[in-house]
């Protein structure tokens, strides 16, 4: 059995891979759930007063609105509070992206909803009370563009919550050396995917899609009530349904992935391997993944015929400032590369 050389340097270093806007996200959406709850309690105070079962019902809906922003700021809260919780092995940075397809599970059961409301108005039409419809439908509008705008503010996330450059060699009695590192260069390439809050993406497309929802049941209940067709409404329905389901699918694609764990930027991997692999040595295993909004764990096995050591390949990956963890193990193979 081989035998440890050495001293080892004892360093801690945290998992916080939060948004570099998680703070102010968190904030903005707490505030947009305040506007729609006051919303939600003028409108259905406001129609148990004036009789309106309309304003009761778009308020009951208001409130299904809420609660889908409530879990975006939740998700927020809980990621913050148990950031350095080393229980949680690569951080808290991927709640989001849990809220996230949660709340894409339910834009698509609504969009569901819809969908079979509208069909069951077409085969079934009712009447329509234009001149107390027409307003709320405005005043939802007018609710989500201000949600949307607020929201907005919050909606750039390119960067890292901290900058720091913690440094672990560890020699095993196998051959093998690891290596971990936060390494955060601010001079990446490319601000792909992987920068995306995909919990305030979730908020905005709730958002954005009732507000789409709105604009269409306007102009179907104008068309209706200018030609006497009743059958714009639900038809209007449902092609909000539709928009809703398709966004909801797209999340629930791009957010699954990350859960997953699956390689977020092809694009950035080959990078990685051409970069380890520029001196004539070879990369034997790579794995890529997202631990929060513009951050990427890395695990790099290296075969080399040097004398090479791991902080030599840590060194030369610290061009990627978007790699916030990074393991690199040195596998001394006689014949490769050199």
């Amino acid at each position: 059995m081989a035998e440890t050389e050495g001293t080892f340097a004892l360093a801690t270093h945290d998992h916080v891979f939060l948004g570099r806007d998680h703070e102010r996200a968190e904030r903005r959406t707490w505030a947009v759930i305040v506007l729609c709850s006051i919303m939600m309690v003028a409108e259905i105070v406001g129609g148990a007063l004036f009789g309106s079962l309309a304003l009761i019902a778009d308020g009951l809906h208001m409130s299904t609105h809420a609660g889908a922003l409530l879990l975006a700021a939740l998700a927020y809260t809980y990621a913050r509070k148990y950031a350095h919780d080393r229980s949680f092995s690569f951080g808290t940075g991927k709640f989001g992206d849990l809220a996230g397809y949660t709340s894409a599970i339910v834009l698509a059961m609504i969009a569901l909803l819809i969908g079979y409301e509208a069909v069951e108005r077409l085969l079934y039409p009712v009447a329509i009370s234009f001149n107390e419809a027409i307003p709320i439908a405005v005043l939802g509008l007018a609710v989500n563009i201000i949600s949307a705008w607020l929201l907005s503010g919050g909606h750039h996330h390119h960067g890292h919550a901290h900058d720091d450059d913690h440094d672990h060699g560890h020699n095993h009695h196998d051959g093998h050396e690891h290596g971990h590192d936060h390494a955060h260069d601010h001079h990446n390439d490319d601000h792909a995917d992987h920068h995306r809050d995909n919990n305030m993406r979730a908020a905005i497309v709730h958002v954005m899609a009732d507000a789409a929802v709105s604009v269409l049941v306007i102009a179907g209940l104008l068309l209706a009530r200018a030609f006497g067709w009743l059958w714009m409404d639900p038809l209007a329905g449902l092609v909000g349904a539709a928009v809703i389901a398709n966004w909801s699918v797209g999340l629930i694609r791009d957010t699954g992935g990350i859960l997953l764990d699956r390689i977020p930027d092809g694009g950035i991997a080959e990078k990685v391997r051409a970069t380890v692999e520029s001196e004539g040595d070879r990369v034997t295993d790579l794995h890529l993944w997202r631990l929060g909004p513009g951050h990427l764990g890395a695990i790099v096995c290296v075969a080399t015929a040097t004398a090479r050591e791991a902080g030599h390949y840590r060194q030369r990956l610290a061009c990627f400032a978007d790699l916030s963890h990074v393991t690199v193990e040195v596998q001394h193979v006689p014949g490769v590369g050199g």
